[in-house]
């Protein structure tokens, strides 16, 4: 199973922008990749029109975001025409093609001993390919969510995350519960208080000596 900090395995792959190598496709940039069981499905029109929809929030972030569903290349251009009929958007961004099962069992959404083509499974059968990944630049996960296929993934909390793990990997700190951009942060554990008081000179709040709070760097 994938974990957290583990290099995302690198794959090539037709989708509706082309054929990609995936590490290559994603460059410098962090990439959101987020999975669906089977096209035309009615979770996920609704999920694949919203983060049509946010793209831009992506963009500010220098985040690349990818679909993979469990069929043909030519099933999502079709599906397409649903997504904007429905949801106002339709995928301005690449969705792969998967109908082998190839990556959903290389990311361990499917288990390898999986057999049949996307014609021969139903959403049921693949009902476990409903994640979202956080990749970084260095091509490590960042993130791992996996959602059940009757409740839509929240976008808007994945951008959240998205926004805290930049500022953690820019800056030494953690967020706080439900932390929104521009409330305070947490000075990181391995920080120790001497290196801290270079980091901030101004000091920091302390209800608890191991609870350091400073706002938000710039």
């Amino acid at each position: 199973m994938l974990q957290i900090n583990d290099i995302a395995p690198d794959f090539e792959a037709d989708t509706t922008e082309g054929r990609i190598r995936f590490h290559e496709w994603i460059g410098d940039s962090w990439c959101v990749l987020f999975s669906h069981p089977k096209d035309f499905t009615p979770v996920c029109t609704t999920e694949l029109g919203y983060m049509a929809k946010i793209k831009p929030e992506f963009d500010k972030r220098n985040t690349k975001i990818i679909g993979l569903s469990v069929d043909p290349v030519e099933d999502h251009s079709r599906w397409a025409n649903d997504i904007r009929e429905t949801q106002g958007y339709a995928p301005n961004y690449p969705v792969i093609g998967d109908p082998e099962l190839k990556i959903a069992k290389l990311y361990g959404m499917l288990p390898a001993s999986a057999s049949g083509g996307a014609a021969q499974r139903t959403p049921a059968d693949n009902q476990t390919v409903r994640n979202v990944f956080v990749i970084g630049p260095d091509k490590r996960i960042k993130l791992i969510i996996v959602y059940p296929m009757t409740t839509g993934r929240n976008f808007d909390e994945v951008l959240r995350v998205l926004d805290s793990l930049q500022l953690s990997a820019k800056h030494k700190v953690a967020t706080p519960v439900n932390w929104q951009p521009g409330q305070d942060v947490i000075i990181a554990g391995s920080v120790s208080d001497e290196e801290a008081r270079k980091l901030y000179p101004q000091g920091w709040k302390a209800p608890k000596p191991y609870l350091r709070l400073v706002p938000q760097p710039k």
